[in-house]
């Protein structure tokens, strides 16, 4: 995961490839899937964010933070929600 305090750019992404294709050869067991990158950034432009994801075989995504919670009621609701999921549910059985 990384975090950008400015907007997106598109050499995000080849950054965050190569942070992914050394842990997946350094760290990651062979039993493991391979590993996810998030690019956390203060604003984004989704067509931009496209074109540079475009060609990418690398699990990625890019998505736009905000500096502030959202209100308490939507956040609890949508706890709740996500601990209801079933693959949530059985994966905690275990």
């Amino acid at each position: 995961m990384e975090l950008k305090v400015g907007k997106f750019k598109p050499e995000n992404v080849s950054k965050m490839e190569f942070y992914l294709e050394g842990l997946d050869r350094q760290v990651k067991k062979p039993e493991e899937n391979p590993s996810v990158g998030l690019l956390l950034c203060a604003s984004k432009n989704d067509e931009v964010v496209e074109y540079a994801m475009s060609r990418t075989l690398s699990p990625m995504m890019v998505s736009q933070y905000q500096l502030q919670l959202p209100d308490k009621a939507v956040l609890s609701r949508k706890l709740q929600e996500l601990a209801s999921l079933p693959e949530l549910v059985a994966s905690s059985d275990e």
